[in-house]
């Protein structure tokens, strides 16, 4: 099973409370485990332009305002951008399955802060990662659902909504959602 390019959409009944109701791209998936960003937890008081200026790059004014997000709870003070196909940098961007690129080179910074770079991108700090085969036990303990990966979902502004949105697509309304599983 690879589900790179998939989203993972929490169920209800998740007991970490870092994963409640969260929508996970899932960036990379083999044998040896997975890496995946939440795309719905915003950073609340951290602003892009804030991150640009920490980070000693000039915004030359034509900056575009970049969501920033908690990506996972594993190496926070390190950042991604996840951004759409159209930019890449040819030392340092991972492709992802769906038409996304995960870049994690100053480069993107440098073009976003002069308004250049991908049309869409996010901002994350830190990632959700998996050991062998502990994504594919979380699924079976229907810990996840798996969904497809849609540009207007991953990059939309309205991060409270995604949960939602996401289960809509897959046709479940989260309120006939179940907090406890069971077998049939």
């Amino acid at each position: 099973m690879d589900l790179s390019g998939k989203i993972l959409i929490a169920m209800p009944a998740m007991g970490d409370t870092r994963f409640e109701k969260s929508v996970i791209l899932i960036c990379s998936h083999s044998a040896e485990g997975a890496m995946g960003l939440i795309l719905n937890k915003p950073l609340p008081g951290l602003k892009f332009s804030e991150l640009l200026r920490q980070l000693k790059f000039t915004e030359e004014g034509s900056a575009r305002p970049v969501p920033v997000q908690f990506g996972g709870p594993v190496e926070t003070g390190r950042g991604f951008v996840l951004h759409s196909d159209d930019w890449r940098d040819p030392d340092g961007t991972m492709p992802v399955e769906g038409g996304y690129g995960l870049t994690t080179t100053h480069s993107v910074l440098s073009e976003l802060a002069a308004g250049r770079g991908p049309q869409q991108a996010l901002m994350l700090l830190g990632y959700a990662g998996w050991g062998e085969g502990q994504l594919e036990g979380e699924i079976a303990r229907s810990d996840w659902l798996v969904g497809e990966a849609a540009p207007d979902l991953i990059f939309s502004a309205a991060d409270a909504g995604k949960w939602t949105r996401a289960l809509a697509a897959m046709g479940i309304d989260p309120l006939v959602l179940s907090a406890s599983g069971g077998r049939a």
